[in-house]
């Protein structure tokens, strides 16, 4: 039973995280694109925080769950891509880079304002402002656990979008400022793209080009 208590535990912690940091990370997308000229993702109904138009079965749910039960050091999972017609961009390709960018840099922010709220706990309980008993202490655990896998997994989710294979937003950013011939090139990589990054996450080759960078921004934040 203690692996099952360990993922309910994990469950509980990483849920919300995770459902924040794929939902506005497609949110950001579809909003981006508006701005620029395509409104297909708000008349699709998809620039919205509910999660249930947002969940992909595979990617929201089946692959966060496996990575929990098999005690992964990272939790990584995506939402439905939201729906966006390139053509309708003010911009062309370079609206289409600014567009994949939302993502990433949503991620970002959060990670930011979780690491905030992780030094703010740290920074109330170091100075006695949090009761060891009652109430307070009983949110401010779970907050702070919450915290701390938010910025982690946002971390992650924002540097594997930015790896520059499409259909994955570094991908999306890299069609868009090439030139054109190396730009249509790569797109043509966009059918293989899942296949690959699957490969990367199974061979593992995947730590060895995440790691070192998550590592950095967790150190930068103070979570070492």
């Amino acid at each position: 039973m203690p692996v099952m208590e360990d993922f309910l535990r994990n469950l509980s912690i990483y849920l919300v995280p995770l459902l924040l940091g794929v939902i506005l990370h497609e949110v950001s997308h579809g909003w981006v694109a508006e701005k620029l000229g395509d409104p297909t993702a708000r008349l699709m109904g998809r620039i919205t925080l509910n999660p249930l138009v947002h969940v992909d079965l595979f990617g929201t749910i089946i692959l966060p769950l496996t990575l929990l039960l098999a005690q992964s050091p990272f939790l990584f999972g995506w939402a439905k891509p939201v729906p966006v017609q390139f053509a309708n961009l003010r911009g062309g390709r370079r609206a289409m880079a600014w567009v994949g960018l939302a993502g990433p840099l949503t991620n970002l922010a959060l990670a930011v304002a979780s690491a905030l709220v992780y030094h703010g706990l740290r920074l109330a309980d170091r100075h006695g402002m949090i009761p060891p008993l009652g109430i307070l202490h009983q949110l401010a655990v779970p907050v702070f656990l919450m915290a701390r896998a938010s910025v982690i997994f946002n971390l992650v989710l924002m540097v594997v979008n930015l790896i520059p294979i499409p259909p994955l937003d570094g991908g999306r950013v890299m069609v868009g400022l090439l030139p054109e011939g190396p730009a249509f090139a790569l797109a043509r990589l966009e059918r293989y793209g899942m296949l690959i990054v699957l490969l990367l996450i199974v061979t593992r080759l995947w730590s060895y080009l995440i790691n070192p960078i998550v590592g950095f921004f967790v150190t930068l934040f103070g979570l070492r």
